[in-house]
């Protein structure tokens, strides 16, 4: 039960940042979003420092923190309200997460099935590329089937 639970939660997690993935989102301007919108709505510093109650140096240190990838999400928020604007935060990630841990199932695979590989041809029992590779993908679909936190273990 607990397993089937685990995987709804995964397809949903997907189905949801599917649309992320595929969303075609224009990159960050260089200077920010808070510099660029504020630049856009032709607003001073001085206006945006007065809607978020401080000073236009510190408009100016936060623009500059944008850009710089060092602004907090707290602040980019309050920022992103003075401005009329809804802050949307999401990590994308670059391919589904059934294929992630596909993936990484498929390289632990591997990386058992090597020395596994070695050792046999060391004592003249090698197998074919087609058998090891059989047994490779059945034992990242066992390990696709145990607990995937040990997929993400590292080995000592």
């Amino acid at each position: 039960m607990k397993a089937h639970f685990s995987d709804l939660k995964l397809r949903q997690l997907d189905a949801s940042l599917t649309t992320w993935r595929n969303a075609k989102l224009p990159p960050r301007p260089t200077s920010g979003w808070i510099k660029a919108i504020r630049e856009g709505l032709g607003m001073a510093a001085t206006h945006l420092a007065a809607r978020l109650g401080v000073t236009t140096s510190t408009v100016t240190r936060l623009e500059t923190s944008e850009a710089d990838d060092t602004i907090s999400l707290a602040t980019l928020r309050r920022a992103a309200e003075a401005l009329g604007c809804e802050l949307q935060y999401a990590l994308v990630p670059k391919q589904s997460l059934a294929d992630t841990l596909e993936g990484r199932a498929l390289t632990l695979a591997r990386q058992q099935m090597a020395t596994v590989t070695h050792t046999m041809a060391l004592e003249a029992q090698a197998t074919s590329r087609d058998t090891v590779e059989a047994q490779t993908r059945a034992l990242a679909e066992s390990l696709l089937k145990g607990s995937r936190r040990s997929l993400w273990r590292e080995a000592k």
